[in-house]
């Protein structure tokens, strides 16, 4: 038994093709920082959805137009593409900007923040009950110096 269905196969081959062709091929100054985290090929291969992740872009409507350029370049891509993987069928390319990456990292960020926060809170209030403890110590040290008669040991 097959461990990959040959759609799979094909997919993973595309990425990896892609990936060389956007990084040696497209020299387009709108693109920015682009990398291909995942293309989903249908069952008949006709059709393929190329995720693609943009680095490097605090702007939502950035990535979007990269996804535009190469949406716009799918011809050449594909044509590439033809000559690289022997097909018969070679899919018809449609780029989506995938923001999986990007939500993990602000999910990251946000919850090391707040671990922060806390650790901080958490200082402060060690830090509060020290000195409620020394206060409390002083006054013990003070009770055990002195007698019953209040006269010093």
């Amino acid at each position: 038994m097959r461990e990959f269905s040959r759609t799979d196969r094909v997919a993973q081959q595309i990425q990896k093709e892609i990936a060389v062709i956007l990084q040696r091929e497209i020299k387009d100054p709108r693109l920015g920082m682009v990398t291909v985290s995942a293309v989903e090929v249908s069952r008949d291969l006709s059709y393929a959805k190329v995720f693609i992740t943009v680095f490097n872009i605090e702007d939502e409507n950035a990535a979007k137009q990269s996804a535009n350029v190469l949406n716009e370049a799918t011809g050449y891509i594909r044509s590439l593409l033809g000559k690289r993987i022997r097909a018969r069928i070679m899919p018809e390319l449609k780029f989506v900007v995938d923001n999986s990456l990007m939500e993990g990292m602000r999910i990251s960020n946000l919850v090391d923040s707040i671990i922060r926060e806390d650790n901080a809170k958490h200082v402060d209030d060690e830090a509060d009950s020290v000195d409620d403890v020394n206060q409390v110590d002083d006054e013990t040290d003070s009770e055990e110096g002195t007698n019953t008669d209040g006269k010093a040991q």
